[in-house]
């Protein structure tokens, strides 16, 4: 879009907050952005000179601009993070982090267990965390399970299961660590005071913990049970110990939010410190692209939203090294110049600096750069086969019979350079009768990409058919069955001399023998024949055992897989 164009439409633009967004000629969502006042905004991307590349192939893309108007600066801040996270427009801030992270549950059932998971299902459950570390996660629960006695079986403990005598006390209420709520020897509300010492404990508040123990230990020694009272003794020893091994910073902190941040060209590190209650409970450093050349503070506030919402931070009070705008008005920002918060936020930057000095040391010895090397040799086989894009998504077909019996197929699938496993397909044969390799390989193909076409996923770049010329040819009757054909592109690979067949051409494609292109073709097929060739023996073994056994007359299938 040019300057002239944008004039056309810049009054339809109001002077008001909200989120802009800019789309291609093909509809899609390039970038996403935040304002005070969004003509104003969006017209200073057409009324200056960009120093930056990118921010100028921005403005080059942008054919359609779409808003959204909101009542206040908070909610376009809210807004625009939502939608980056949904759609992860290219040109916007990037987030280089996909992992998961774990929680401990409380589930949603009498007696609730606690155990670990990575993933959140909408049942009623109760989730702490996330956590940075799934050792630092197990660590905990293994002192949850020193300290606090809870159950870790999987009975249902409905009152009418436990009221009908159902269930035993096991091992675990012998050793002591559950007090045997399955045969009512501890009752819900009991439970539930444990849980509520769990909760504290996972938030670093052990106070509570130490003064309910304290409590019950006196309790026990008034009523001459010393034996419970040393065992609870040693559960306030154990607490105290724990403690003081805590990384305590103040108890006047209370709960904080720590971030700094390391830019270097465009890549931004920051660091997180989590504070509750004096003591720092998370830490995490993470990486964000950036695109067009953002400011720090658009960065930082960037940051700080995806950290509070990724770790469920209600902290009222957020340390940072310099001032930014962040809406949300019921926050305290503090820039410390010296103190207890500051060595907060030296803390943190020392963190991101190792973070930094981690990564690229890993970058020295080599270890990140195998996508990288893998992009190198897909661009050789793009340029080597004359593809017109990038081979990012490689799928491969293969044949298995046994003298004409169990007919099988199998496909596997390649993204940048590596096996997808969850990608991988085996197909049961079912219109074919006999040796017909041609038929099989056109069934399976057809299978494959009906399904797809049905459900608008993205086709490869490229199709490799294990197999010479006529392999290829039914691979292509299927594609043009579907109307597909123009989607992908289909190379038909000869068994023994390694020449690659293309549909209409008459000569057919040597690469050179140790070319990496080659090797990484020679590895697609090697996968595909372990692949199909491990279902063939499976399926070969099962249909034998039922041929011989199952025609006997008696025996059934669960008899003839008992012997």
């Amino acid at each position: 879009m040019t300057t002239a164009e944008f004039q056309h439409i810049a009054s339809t633009i109001p002077h008001q907050p909200g989120i802009y967004k800019y789309f291609d000629t093909a509809k899609e969502l390039l970038y996403v952005g935040k304002a005070k006042d969004l003509r104003k905004r969006v017209g200073s991307y057409f009324s200056k000179t960009f120093t930056s590349y990118k921010t100028h192939e921005l403005v080059q893309r942008i054919n359609h601009i779409e808003f959204t108007i909101v009542n206040s600066e908070q909610d376009a801040f809210l807004l625009e993070n939502s939608l980056i996270k949904e759609f992860q427009p290219r040109f916007n801030i990037n987030l280089k982090d996909d992992k998961s992270y774990p929680f401990i549950v409380i589930k949603n059932e009498p007696f609730p267990r606690v155990f670990l998971t990575r993933k959140k299902i909408e049942d009623g459950s109760e989730y702490l965390g996330p956590f940075t570390s799934v050792g630092k996660v197990r660590d905990l629960i293994n002192f949850i399970k020193q300290t606090i006695q809870l159950r870790n079986c999987s009975l249902n403990l409905s009152a009418k299961n436990i009221e009908k005598g159902k269930f035993k006390v096991c091992l675990e209420y012998h050793l002591g660590n559950c007090k045997g709520p399955c045969e009512k020897l501890q009752t819900e509300e009991d439970y539930n005071e444990s849980l509520v010492q769990l909760k504290n404990l996972l938030k670093g508040n052990l106070s509570p913990v130490i003064q309910h123990f304290k409590a019950d230990m006196k309790r026990h020694a008034e009523n001459l049970a010393f034996e419970k009272a040393e065992l609870v003794r040693k559960k306030i020893e154990f607490l105290e110990n724990y403690q003081s091994k805590s990384v305590i910073v103040s108890s006047r902190l209370g709960d904080v939010d720590v971030f700094s941040i390391i830019k270097e060209e465009n890549i931004a590190y920051v660091n997180y410190l989590m504070l509750r209650n004096g003591t720092i409970v998370q830490t995490q450093s993470l990486r964000f692209e950036t695109h067009l050349d953002e400011p720090l503070e658009e960065v930082l506030s960037f940051a700080i939203a995806q950290c509070r919402e990724t770790f469920i931070s209600d902290a009222k009070e957020i340390i940072i090294p310099f001032e930014i705008e962040y809406p949300e008005s019921d926050i305290v920002i503090s820039v410390p110049k010296g103190g207890e918060k500051k060595k907060l936020l030296d803390l943190s930057v020392k963190n991101a600096e190792y973070f930094i000095a981690d990564i690229k040391e890993k970058q020295r010895l080599k270890l990140t750069n195998r996508l990288a090397d893998k992009m190198v040799v897909l661009e050789q086989l793009q340029e080597e086969l004359k593809l017109t894009e990038l081979p990012v998504h490689i799928e491969c077909f293969d044949n298995s019979n046994f003298q004409g019996s169990y007919p099988v197929s199998a496909m596997v699938c390649f993204k940048n350079g590596e096996p997808s496993k969850k990608d991988y397909r085996h197909f049961n044969v079912k219109t074919v009768e006999g040796i017909n390799d041609f038929a099989t390989m056109k069934e399976a193909v057809y299978r494959r990409y009906k399904r797809l076409k049905e459900e608008n996923q993205s086709f490869p770049q490229l199709v490799i058919i294990d197999g010479g010329k006529g392999q290829l040819s039914a691979a292509y009757e299927a594609v043009s069955e579907l109307n597909v054909a123009h989607l992908t592109t289909l190379t038909g690979l000869a068994k023994n001399e390694e020449e690659l067949f293309f549909i209409g051409d008459t000569e057919s494609l040597k690469l050179p023998y140790n070319s990496e292109s080659l090797k990484l073709i020679r590895r697609i097929r090697d996968e595909v024949h372990r692949f199909g060739i491990t279902f063939h023996r499976q399926k070969r073994s099962k249909g034998t055992f039922k041929n011989e056994l199952e025609d006997i007359p008696g025996i059934g299938k669960n008899t003839a897989d008992t012997l």
